[in-house]
């Protein structure tokens, strides 16, 4: 049975079809999708010399995998600008990336069914990877033309100023 503070009765998690990302203080329009946020820790396994025969084990390094980002292709240039401060083959030699700003911190919001906010995570120092401008073409397709970028990042947290919201009810008319 799922523990929620404010809303005693619900027992459902939270869908994963109601987000937003946001980065330099502005959301993102068109995303459709995001990768998983995921982490890893590496085992260290040491034994002392007075040990029995099994070993012991302690946290290692932490690693954060890159998180993918798609949306559908329109005229806002917001992944291929960001992708451009990493690799910019337009500018001239010895100036092809943008040290100042092409790390940026980012915010993954989760909604509830009634568009509340109810999570979100803050990933920081996201880096562009991987750019895709356009899907293979195909006359024959019927599909949405999807573009994405892979951020690489130093980490992510979640951001516990953000409460369980207080879900709304509607009354039956009489």
């Amino acid at each position: 049975m799922a523990q929620f503070s404010v809303n005693a009765q619900r027992f459902d998690p939270y869908k994963n079809f109601k987000f937003r990302v946001k980065w330099d203080g502005r959301y993102v329009a068109g995303i459709s999708k995001v990768g998983a946020l995921k982490r890893s820790t590496e085992v260290v396994e040491h034994r002392e010399g007075g040990d029995p025969s099994t070993g012991r084990k302690s946290p290692g390094r932490t690693k954060y995998d890159a998180i993918s980002l798609e949306r559908g292709v329109t005229h806002d240039a917001e992944f291929e600008r960001w992708a451009s401060k990493v690799w910019n083959f337009a500018s001239g030699l010895g100036a092809e990336v943008s040290l100042k700003d092409f790390r940026k911190d980012i915010i993954v919001e989760v909604y509830n069914e009634a568009g509340q906010l109810a999570l979100a995570y803050k990933v920081f120092r996201c880096w562009v990877s991987e750019y895709q401008a356009l899907p293979d073409l195909d006359a024959n397709a019927n599909a949405v033309a999807i573009q994405s970028i892979k951020l690489e990042n130093e980490g992510w947290e979640r951001d516990y100023e953000v409460a369980e919201p207080s879900e709304p009810t509607f009354t039956e008319p009489e």
